[in-house]
């Protein structure tokens, strides 16, 4: 058996999956962040309201 065939393919995958997963956490945080800081009334205009925040 080779070298290449025993090795792990992604050592480093736990990593890439952590740094994504953190991303999505803070584009969704920014985002709500941004929302909540918005009138009533530009809320209304992009068909949101507060109780959907």
């Amino acid at each position: 058996m080779e070298f290449n065939e025993n090795r792990a393919r992604r050592p480093f995958a736990i990593f890439i999956l952590t740094g994504r997963i953190f991303a999505r956490w803070y584009r969704i945080n920014r985002t709500r962040r941004i929302l909540s800081q918005l009138s009533d009334e530009h809320l209304k205009d992009i068909g949101l309201s507060r109780h959907d925040l």
